[in-house]
């Protein structure tokens, strides 16, 4: 099968039977759900841009199984270039976007299990890794969309998988077949998961014996008997709801998405299955898929902060102050934090290196120090963003108002009359035009799409600390006392 479309993706969507509950209710009709296309048309655009030859390089890679073309989001990376250029297609979908096009997931978890497969097969003899790459040419020639689900619910941090007063708190094996396996358990803050046609599932910790049980990974269909999700809200999302919300809604087309996906009592078949009780190589998993996902976020983040900048820009010029020094500054500022963001993405991938399966994995200890300047650096663009628009960002009028018909002033003004004489700014600039780019900027720092900027630039890929972790874990402080020994000639 041929590389599909932004169009063919969502077609294919309407084939399945992916059970959705929202505000208490089943949405049987999501895939035209107001709240939940947007986050679909920003995976049509990982579709779109692959079949656009300005971005062929880009977004299209050969496969290493087929030979084939294929789609990159689905490929197992085969140099640092490949790696760079991962990078340089998440910052180019931003920008298209200014959203999260939900794809990386799947493209970090394709690369962390392959690699992991393989060493649990050298150990013990298994088919894993075949299994696995079997799945993944179905996945290549039909041109899927593959959600990665690493993070359980967790239930008492303090408590291990198998310790927890409720089992299901962690995603486990509850049944043994002949055939397969049956599990339970649920994934919480999947993004992109109900936009997806298939789920690669993976422990979320490393793991002794006694929590065997919980050390699985495996795909599964999205509609597969027993799975279920419930959509996860975000700030200002019934606004697309609303039949006039008009520049209300920030961005009209693109948005994020994220959802609690719930397994009770599904069953997996042996040929999908990717680990089943090796417990010792849950940790490896992790590792490795944490940082691919690091690395992910200098691109994708990067390239919604170049709109976050560029809208701040566009905000000042329309309020007449562009030329003010203060403003150049924070801008050249807003660019110095998103370009060292991008830097340290290109470095990990840069310093990447071969796995014993072939495949290439980026430098960890770069990868977590990348996430971790992610864990600050937007926020702080975001701040100065925030800055530049003014208050009106959060105190204007609804779109509503605007266009209101309704007469309140003594000379017959109506309200929308009104609204547009008092924030007018400059006479060449239509005061709709101002709106837009400041509900485009409300979305970007606090609203929907904050959710996978801001917020999720914190926690998305593991909280700060789990990056500290990393970087202490990979630091080599060891051998830098090392240096200082031999520098000034001390001897053990």
């Amino acid at each position: 099968m041929a590389l599909m479309t932004g169009a063919q993706y969502i077609e294919s969507l309407r084939k399945l039977n992916t059970r959705v509950y929202m505000f208490g209710k089943k949405i049987d009709n999501w895939v035209d759900d107001p709240i939940i296309r947007p986050s679909i048309n920003c995976v049509a655009m990982t579709y779109d841009l692959a079949q656009d030859p300005q971005y062929e390089d880009l977004m299209t890679a050969t496969s290493s199984l087929t030979g084939e073309k294929i789609n990159r989001f689905t490929h197992l990376h085969q140099s640092t270039q490949d790696l760079i250029k991962k990078v340089k297609m998440q910052r180019l979908l931003g920008q298209k976007t200014g959203s999260c096009f939900q794809r990386c997931v799947g493209m970090d978890a394709f690369n962390a299990v392959y690699s992991t497969t393989y060493e649990i097969d050298e150990k013990y003899g298994t088919s894993y890794q075949k299994n696995f790459i079997d799945f993944l040419k179905m996945v290549q020639e039909k041109d899927l969309v593959v959600d990665g689900a690493m993070t359980d619910p967790k239930g008492d941090r303090g408590l291990a998988p198998h310790a927890q007063p409720d089992a299901d708190m962690y995603m486990h094996i509850v049944e043994r077949r002949p055939d397969g396996i049956v599990v339970r358990g649920a994934k919480a803050h999947q993004t992109g998961s109900i936009n997806s046609h298939w789920h690669i599932i993976m422990p979320t910790i490393s793991m002794k014996e006694a929590d065997k049980d919980y050390a699985v990974s495996f795909a599964c269909p999205t509609d597969a008997e027993g799975l279920y999700m419930v959509y996860g809200r975000q700030s200002c999302d019934t606004r697309k709801m609303e039949e006039h919300a008009g520049f209300d809604v920030g961005n009209p087309k693109f948005g994020g998405q994220e959802a609690l996906v719930v397994f009770d009592n599904v069953f997996i078949p042996n040929e999908y299955i990717f680990m089943a009780g090796e417990y010792e190589f849950a940790g490896m998993m992790v590792e490795r898929f944490a940082g691919y996902h690091r690395q992910s976020y200098g691109g994708c983040k990067v390239g919604v902060g170049d709109v976050v900048i560029g809208a701040a820009a566009l905000a000042a010029e329309y309020n007449g102050c562009e030329k003010a020094s203060h403003i150049k500054d924070k801008l050249i500022e807003m660019t110095h934090l998103n370009e060292t963001l991008y830097s340290c993405g290109i470095a990990c991938s840069a310093e990447g290196h071969q796995t014993k399966a072939g495949n290439y994995q980026i430098d960890l200890l770069l990868a977590n120090v990348c996430k971790q300047n992610i864990t600050r650096f937007p926020y702080e663009i975001v701040r100065l963003a925030e800055d530049i628009a003014g208050g009106l960002m959060v105190t204007m009028p609804s779109n509503v108002d605007f266009d209101s018909d309704l007469p309140v002033g003594k000379e017959g003004e109506t309200i929308g009359e009104i609204c547009n004489k008092f924030f007018k700014t400059k006479e060449d600039v239509p005061t709709r035009n101002r709106m837009k780019v400041l509900r485009l900027l409300e979305n970007l720092c606090l609203g929907a799409a904050a959710v996978g900027y801001r917020t999720e630039s914190m926690h998305g890929a593991g909280s700060p600390q789990a990056q500290r972790i990393m970087i202490q874990r990979q630091g080599n402080i060891q051998g830098k006392k090392q240096l200082a020994k031999d520098i000034t000639g001390i001897e053990d």
